[in-house]
């Protein structure tokens, strides 16, 4: 009797064991699986879920405007047309003078300005249209970015089409273009009262916005694409992010050089006027106020720090080994070019405006080698390109 439920006992436990295992396989499977598919939508570049290729095309396209807003805004201000428009009006302002009438008031409004008044007081309407096109493009180009990322960023949003990582992000960049905007505003509103120029703090925080939007979202690009060509390298990261840092503090100072005109202060290189540091330097009170309203100061530390810059690159390029590395140390070298082209030519237009295109392009690639250089596992904002 014992024995034979011994053998119940056990020939029971082996059926139990039987019908337990395939489904124990089966689970642990699914376990695994349903791990490994977890992983891949909580670390690296599928940190969420995928997002069409049609989103990181349109950022593209709004990377492109404002890389080319930024060139118009260079021939604007080289131009001085910046000041020809003495209204703000963002909403109405999209037709330019229709009739001979309405060019003649908007003479009369640019002649009663500071610069129309000290300076262009002879203006004739032939004159004036020249200036006046060009603030105008400028003006409506911007305009047509704000639509162009406004118009699609909500279609996406209402098609759920943006995943929740990058929802914030891209509101974040719709704030800061419309802030660019009403900055770009008071840079001009600073020219319309008491001197025929614009303040050249104001026109450096225009700019320096702008190539931070610009930067940002080129960053969202690449954040959006191929990842294949990512390595984890701290030290190339590291140096490419104190690139991106010393690169806009060369603009700042390149900015302050365009508000005060500094770059006609000393038209030689490598030394200023024969000197290689120039009389003059600390000849405002406090010393201090030299670095950011002496356009001698200012020319010598943009100078400077453009070599500083350089160099960095250099040896950037040189410690990752990496394509893209080598061609944003190429890059640097022709920005350098161009920066002393700009200087001996005694800010020929053309030159200038190369310059300030140059700068941008030298920043894409540094952000391109940072990007490549930092590791898949660090991305919050990446995903899966879809169809």
């Amino acid at each position: 009797m014992n024995i034979r439920v011994g053998r119940g006992v056990i020939r029971s436990c082996a059926n139990r064991l039987d019908n337990a295992g395939p489904k124990r396989k089966t689970s642990a499977f699914a376990t695994l699986m349903t791990d490994d598919e977890t992983s891949r939508f909580t670390h690296g570049p599928a940190a969420m879920q995928p997002v069409p290729a049609s989103v990181r095309n349109w950022l593209i396209v709004v990377a492109a405007m404002i890389f080319f807003m930024i060139v118009i805004g260079a021939l604007t201000r080289l131009t001085e047309s910046g000041l020809s428009m003495v209204e703000w009006r963002p909403v109405t302002g999209w037709l330019p003078p229709l009739s001979d009438s309405a060019w003649q008031a908007e003479l009369q409004k640019y002649l009663s300005s500071p610069q129309g008044r000290s300076i262009n007081r002879g203006f004739t309407i032939a004159e004036f249209k020249e200036i006046f096109w060009l603030e105008y493009i400028h003006r409506l180009w911007g305009r047509m970015i704000g639509v162009v990322f406004a118009l699609p960023l909500a279609w996406f949003w209402i098609r759920r089409r943006l995943s929740p990582p990058l929802k914030p992000r891209l509101a974040a960049l719709l704030v800061l273009g419309g802030l660019q905007g009403a900055l770009g505003w008071a840079m001009v509103a600073s020219g319309l009262v008491d001197r025929p120029s614009v303040s050249h703090y104001r026109l450096a925080g225009h700019l320096l916005l702008a190539v931070a939007i610009y930067a940002y979202t080129v960053w969202l690009i690449l954040e959006l694409g191929p990842q294949d060509a990512r390595q984890d390298d701290p030290r190339t990261r590291r140096d490419s992010s104190v690139m991106i840092g010393l690169l806009f503090i060369v603009l700042t100072w390149g900015a302050l050089m365009a508000g005060l005109r500094a770059g006609a202060a000393h038209n030689t290189f490598p030394t200023m006027s024969g000197h290689w540091i120039p009389p003059g330097l600390f000849e405002q009170s406090p010393w201090w106020v030299n670095f950011f309203e002496n356009p001698t100061t200012v020319q010598f530390v943009h100078r400077w720090l453009a070599k500083l810059l350089v160099l960095g690159v250099l040896v950037m390029a040189w410690r990752a080994r990496r394509a893209e590395a080598v061609l944003a140390a190429a890059m640097a070298l022709v920005q350098l070019s161009l920066g002393i082209a700009t200087i001996l030519t005694g800010v020929e237009i053309a030159i200038a405006t190369l310059h300030q295109a140059g700068a941008v392009i030298l920043l894409t690639l540094v952000i391109v080698v940072g990007h490549r250089a930092a590791s898949s596992r660090d991305s919050p904002v990446s995903a899966i390109v879809g169809t």
